[in-house]
């Protein structure tokens, strides 16, 4: 039977403006073993094509787990950890590419039968036939791009010179420059002010409109002109990091995807399982604090409710209390790593 969803968690989706679906649970569950996995440090898991963040922690949280689903393969690094410490893999992956590269570092896993690779969205985890049995001791999602997918012009995440505004990161999505062409006013004002914390997002909006009536946006020039001619000619990197993830967040339905992912994921774990989840973007943060929070409170009748009316059972517990970031030696390695938190919650035995 599923574990019911908690108003918390729903109304911090809607807080975001985001529907919270929720999935059915799975009833068939292995056992979570108790033996820690071997020390492992971060750095040998990086590649070329992305050094995965908080590989110690995450590892750590997970101690005991024999299996585990991957939700964000990206470059393989936290899934070839996951390989070394002697854990079974089913890895996913929305971008075609990063399951190549992927493919190609851990070829020797996925011939012995210790990992899987699938190419789905991790929104998609209740839904996707290739996962309708799958139970885990442990589920990671590690939020936001890979370094390959900012470095490589051509995917039109960056806002350096001449990039295309793309910025899907699978194959089903409208592209950035779609979406600022076509978007009306009230809706890209809410992108930049929800997914962007942009107090002048009205106008900003209204800028993108005035200039698209006479040139369409199709580079990563054009939004970076429509951000100067808005906000000033003083916004600088930040603003433009700021406000090109706030359209990366839209264009991938990032936050609603989330939303739908989080209790889906949940009941895929068995008892003893814990979820561990990386954001990079305080609306991300939110909703996963919330989520945990709620699925860890046993209590679910309204906060003004005289006594208790529910008989409602916690299905799990904080594992972090509070987020867990990356050291300085980390954020040394990978400046990347600066913004990542790491929270962990598990499900009860």
């Amino acid at each position: 039977m599923g574990i019911a969803a908690f108003p918390p968690c729903v109304r911090a989706a809607r807080a975001l403006g985001v529907p919270a679906r929720f999935a059915a649970a799975s009833d068939r569950v292995p056992s979570v073993h108790p033996s820690p996995p071997p020390a492992i440090i971060a750095a040998p898991f990086d590649s070329p094509y992305h050094a995965p963040v908080l590989v110690d922690a995450v590892l750590a949280t997970m101690a005991g787990a024999r299996s585990v689903l991957d939700g964000t393969l990206g470059g393989g690094g936290h899934a070839a950890a996951f390989a070394a410490a002697g854990m079974q893999v089913v890895a996913l992956d929305r971008d075609r590419e990063a399951l190549q590269a992927a493919g190609t570092r851990l070829a020797r896993e996925i011939a012995s039968g210790q990992l899987r690779l699938v190419h789905a969205n991790y929104a998609d985890v209740a839904t996707h036939p290739d996962l309708a049995t799958l139970v885990v001791d442990a589920v990671l999602l590690d939020l936001g791009v890979s370094s390959h997918q900012l470095d490589d012009d051509a995917r039109g995440f960056s806002f350096r010179t001449g990039a295309p505004l793309d910025m899907r990161m699978g194959d089903e999505a409208e592209d950035a420059a779609t979406l600022l062409n076509h978007a009306d006013q009230r809706t890209l004002a809410g992108w930049f002010r929800d997914y962007g914390d942009e107090p002048r997002a009205a106008r900003l909006a209204s800028e993108i409109v005035r200039r698209r009536a006479t040139v369409p946006f199709t580079t990563s020039d054009d939004l970076v002109k429509a951000i100067r001619g808005a906000l000033g000619p003083r916004t600088g990197p930040g603003d433009f990091a700021r406000l090109f993830q706030a359209m990366r967040i839209a264009v991938n339905d990032e936050l609603a995807g989330l939303a739908r992912a989080l209790p889906a994921l949940r009941d895929r774990l068995a008892p003893g399982g814990v979820l561990c989840v990386i954001t990079y973007h305080s609306g991300e943060d939110r909703l996963v604090k919330e989520c945990f929070r709620s699925w860890s409170t046993p209590c679910t009748c309204p906060p003004r409710a005289p006594f208790c009316t529910c008989g409602g059972v916690a299905p799990g517990s904080l594992v972090t209390r509070k987020p867990i970031v990356a050291d300085a030696d980390e954020v040394g390695r990978n400046p990347r790593a600066r913004s990542a938190k790491l929270r962990a919650w598990r499900r009860a035995a």
